[in-house]
């Protein structure tokens, strides 16, 4: 039998990378335990009204937090603060697959035009490797708000 996966992140400010991983890949913030949220409600609003709730002090409401595919398709990314930063290149990447069934130039227009983007909302770009085929279609190296590096191919 097999087994769904959650990708565990760590980060200083959970929040903030959650959302910037949300909109890199289309992903949302699900909503509270319990909580059914009508269309168009702000699910952060009701997170903090949720840990109000239940007690949770305001110094303790950005240690953790996670966005899911819409679809259910992709793995849960879980955000966890830590106090420390990161030192090293990461053991582990995702791969944003921005031009699938892409070649050549239309592909690296595609991964441009997705790294543009990405940028924009807070990702520094780190180098663009060129096709090389058979074994590479090309890709471009990036790193999300915190220094994560991530591919996009």
């Amino acid at each position: 039998m097999s087994r769904q996966v959650q990708i565990t992140v760590d980060a200083h400010d959970p929040r903030a990378l959650s959302l910037f991983w949300r909109d890199a890949l289309g992903y949302v913030v699900p909503a509270p335990p319990g909580v059914t949220l009508a269309p168009g409600t702000d699910v952060l609003a009701a997170w903090d009204d949720f840990l109000d709730g239940i007690g949770v002090p305001a110094d303790r409401r950005n240690t953790s937090s996670a966005v899911e595919d819409p679809d259910g398709a992709g793995p849960r990314l879980f955000f966890q603060q830590v106090p420390e930063a990161k030192t090293t290149k990461n053991r582990l990447h995702l791969d944003v697959r921005a031009a699938p069934g892409l070649t050549g130039d239309d592909r690296m227009a595609a991964l441009e035009t997705e790294c543009a983007r990405l940028v924009a909302l807070g990702a520094r770009r780190l180098r663009r490797d060129e096709p090389a085929p058979p074994l590479s279609h090309g890709f471009i190296v990036l790193a999300d708000p915190e220094g994560n590096e991530f591919c996009l191919d």
